[in-house]
């Protein structure tokens, strides 16, 4: 049975940083590519990051490019998003996915139309 659980989400004030987790069970996280995606109330589900396969190249909204990166650790067959400089505007509902599809490109991992199995989803919000 497939299953993937999101942590590590929280109150964080403006500034500082989380780490989320995405822990994928039932199947191996490395043969998947991998992505982060965000909703905020009233908001459609945007794309966050991504990591493809087989390279593992990575994609990054530009809202976040600089300050988000995205891992794996085959090991724990888990993926990371190291969330630095959070803004309140980061604030959202933060959503795992797994896709098995291959694209050339990286950037067609950024549509929540790639993936085929979704997390529950992990608040973060960003206030002071």
């Amino acid at each position: 049975q497939v299953q993937i659980v999101e942590s590590g989400g929280g109150l964080v004030q403006p500034g500082g940083s989380l780490r989320l987790s995405c822990a994928a069970s039932g199947f191996t996280a490395d043969g998947y590519a991998i992505g982060w995606f965000r909703q905020a109330p009233g908001k459609e589900r945007e794309g966050v990051s991504c990591i493809s396969v087989p390279d593992g190249t990575t994609h990054y909204a530009d809202s976040v490019k600089g300050r988000f990166t995205i891992s794996r650790d085959n090991a724990k067959n888990t993926v990371y998003l190291q969330m630095n400089s959070l803004k309140p505007e980061d604030t959202a509902v933060y959503y795992c996915a797994a896709s098995r599809k291959y694209y050339s490109s990286t950037n067609m991992y950024a549509a929540v139309g790639a993936y085929d199995y979704w997390g529950q989803g992990t608040q973060v919000t960003v206030s002071s």
